[in-house]
């Protein structure tokens, strides 16, 4: 039997990678071996991801009081530095290690790449990339999928617990949830279920576990919805990066150049987000009379959120479709999640990536070359799209609430109600957005006389 490693689909026929199950180490590194174009590629849509984690920052940032402003985007800032150990000393081998296709081979790794040990100097299967650019490049995946989480629990966890949460659910939740999709014997991936990118890898598993996490932990306290975002600019920019990050995101994961899928991924990423941006702000004028700029960037996350799953796989025609449906699809959810006010969503993780993750998934089986339904006439891939996704959410859900149930015996988790008042920055971190007012020190009544005593120039 074959096991998946990666996939794409060509323009018009479907061509999938396949590697066999590799009962051998990584061969070593050659310049015959070495595709320069793919690895310039991948390299470079490492740097856009990595650098998305910091968008998400200023995105997050944006949105909450100005108290808590540094507390939020540290919240993704030390995802960086977190996840990035995790995802060397055990994630990314319980995410591609090969296990069998049978028992626990099906939903988790194994140890033979801990400390990334069998990567360094050898490629990555017949891929033309070197392992570590591979396993680099699936380290940013893994970064900005713990920090998206976040979005369900600022302005009220402490920052050591959360600390503590992003290093459990790193290595608990999204390294055997990736296994699963795009590991080799993962269940969902050998049913043929497609997620070109992480709709439910990355934005399904984070949005749920963060709804998850911030009902256990609980609402806000003081919650001033009038008062509206602190910083409109930070969200923009925060808009921005990740637009720009995402072309890296799903184009670096057709991990290659040859044969048009980077390019159609690139395409469509734009396109479906374009779209949804626009019918977001169409949303907000007819519904609440003004199109605004946080409507803008919210909207334009929602489309990016959607194309993920179906970068690779869709044309950019029916990109316009996915992003036109699922701006509508995240929008009533960001409004019911507001308006039941069961969960504490606060920056709407769930209601952009979670949600947004699954109609992905949806529309990936309806539009997707060849096998989607507009294509066949089948619900066969459609059934797959959903039974994946639903697995994704019942997984996330199942095993965050386990993670977090258990740190809340053990530990406090949010910060005390008066931190929670008067700001978690300065309480925290010791540190303001809005810079003190300084006193500088005045000048001697010596050197002020002496300058005034000094004559001046003349001409």
């Amino acid at each position: 039997s074959f096991r998946r490693q990666f996939c794409f689909f060509s323009s018009q026929n479907v061509s999938v990678v396949l590697s066999p199950a590799k009962a051998m180490a990584n061969p070593a590194l050659t310049d015959d071996a070495v595709s320069p174009g793919a690895v310039a590629w991948v390299l470079t849509s490492t740097a856009f991801v990595f650098l998305m984690t910091a968008g998400l920052g200023f995105f997050y940032g944006g949105l909450v009081r100005d108290t808590n402003i540094i507390n939020t985007m540290m919240m993704s800032v030390v995802s960086m530095g977190i996840v990035t150990l995790t995802w060397v000393v055990f994630g990314f081998s319980w995410a591609f290690g090969d296990n069998g296709s049978t028992g626990f081979g099906m939903f988790v790794g194994n140890f033979d790449y801990s400390l990334w040990m069998d990567l360094d100097m050898k490629m990555w299967g017949d891929s033309g990339l070197p392992a570590l650019v591979f396993a680099a490049f699936q380290m940013t995946f893994a970064i900005i999928s713990s920090a998206i989480i976040s979005g369900s629990l600022v302005e009220r966890m402490r920052f050591s617990a959360y600390c503590i949460m992003l290093a459990l659910w790193s290595l608990l939740i999204y390294a055997p949830l990736c296994h699963w999709v795009w590991g080799p014997g993962g269940w969902i991936g050998e049913m043929g279920a497609l997620d070109f990118a992480g709709g439910t890898v990355v934005h399904i598993s984070s949005g749920v576990s963060g709804l998850v996490a911030g009902g256990i932990l609980g609402p806000r306290r003081h919650v001033e919805k009038d008062l509206g975002p602190a910083n409109v600019p930070f969200v923009i920019l925060g808009g921005c990066l990740l637009w720009f990050g995402w072309l890296g995101f799903n184009g670096g994961s057709a991990l290659s150049v040859t044969d048009g899928v980077a390019a159609r991924a690139v395409a469509t990423t734009f396109v479906a987000s374009a779209s949804s941006m626009l019918t977001w702000l169409a949303l907000e004028r007819i519904l609440k009379g003004k199109s605004t700029s946080v409507g803008a960037s919210v909207g334009a996350v929602a489309g990016l959120v959607c194309i993920t799953p179906a970068a690779g796989f869709v044309t950019p025609g029916w990109s316009i479709a996915i992003g036109a449906l699922g701006a509508p699809w995240c929008f009533a959810t960001v409004e019911l999640m507001n308006k039941i006010n069961l969960v504490d969503d606060t920056l709407d993780a769930f209601g952009l990536h979670g949600s947004g993750g699954i109609a992905g998934a949806i529309l990936t089986g309806i539009f997707a070359v060849e096998d989607g339904l507009i294509y066949s006439g089948s619900f066969l891939l459609l059934g797959k799209q959903i039974a994946g996704a639903l697995a994704g959410v019942a997984f996330s859900a199942v095993g965050t609430a386990i993670i977090v149930g258990v740190m809340k015996l053990l530990l406090k988790l949010r910060i005390p109600e008066e931190h929670e008042v008067g700001g978690v920055d300065q309480h925290t971190h010791g540190e303001s957005y809005h810079s003190p007012v300084k006193q500088y020190p005045k000048a001697k009544s010596s050197d002020v006389s002496e300058s005034t005593e000094q004559p001046s120039e003349t001409v």
